[in-house]
């Protein structure tokens, strides 16, 4: 088997050390050292220290991303409009299989893009990402029309965090084995009814 190239030792080594340290804790030495390459290499692969985060971000979030597309393109061909539950699962279903099988770091770093304050973490994003959020919030609205956008957006956001939360918890084994990457999808099951019970619950106020 051949070794990983320059460029994807970059791209392992700052995944790691981006999640385990944010933007601002990974310097691009301890990415180089971690990689085994030289200061100039970021540079010549990459071009800056933020160029390589939003590299390595595409790397974890494009085939969570499509995913998600493709599962609201089904729901949205069936002859009946899809349920928050449906459209729940659809979205978060996709983040569980791209930080599955211990992915630890993958785990970790989708929180530091929820949670970390570094402006470079939020600036990352293109036009794929914008219209599947605002696919799904559309369909969201339909399914809940008694929730504000602000309100829906909310509540999409903390689906991307509870999940990645359970995901780090399951890699570190702060949870019941069953429900790790080896546990027949039972956390998932869990998750997802947590999730689609919030998403449904009635708007902030409303008695």
């Amino acid at each position: 088997m051949d070794a990983p190239d320059t460029r994807t030792q970059l791209l392992d080594a700052a995944e790691r050390l981006f999640a385990e340290r944010g933007f601002a804790g990974a310097s691009v030495r301890a990415i180089t050292d971690l990689a085994g390459a030289n200061l100039a290499a970021v540079k010549y692969h990459f071009g800056s220290k933020a160029d390589l985060l939003a590299a390595v971000v595409r790397r974890v979030v494009d085939p969570i991303t499509a995913a998600q597309s493709a599962g609201l393109d089904r729901l949205l061909a069936l002859p009946d409009p899809p349920t928050a539950a449906d459209l729940v699962e659809a979205f978060a279903g996709p983040l569980f299989d791209g930080m599955a099988e211990g992915d630890e770091s993958r785990s970790r770093l989708v929180v530091a893009i929820v949670c970390d304050p570094a402006e470079e973490m939020r600036g990352w994003t293109g036009p794929a990402e914008d219209e599947v959020r605002a696919r799904y919030l559309a369909a969201f609205g339909r399914a809940l029309p008694g929730l504000t956008l602000d309100e829906l957006a909310f509540r999409l956001r903390s689906v991307l965090a509870v999940t990645a939360v359970d995901r780090v918890g399951a890699a570190n084994g702060d949870t019941d084995p069953e429900c790790g990457p080896s546990g027949g999808g039972r956390a998932r099951r869990w998750v997802i009814t947590f999730l689609a019970a919030a998403m449904s619950a009635p708007a902030t106020g409303a008695r």
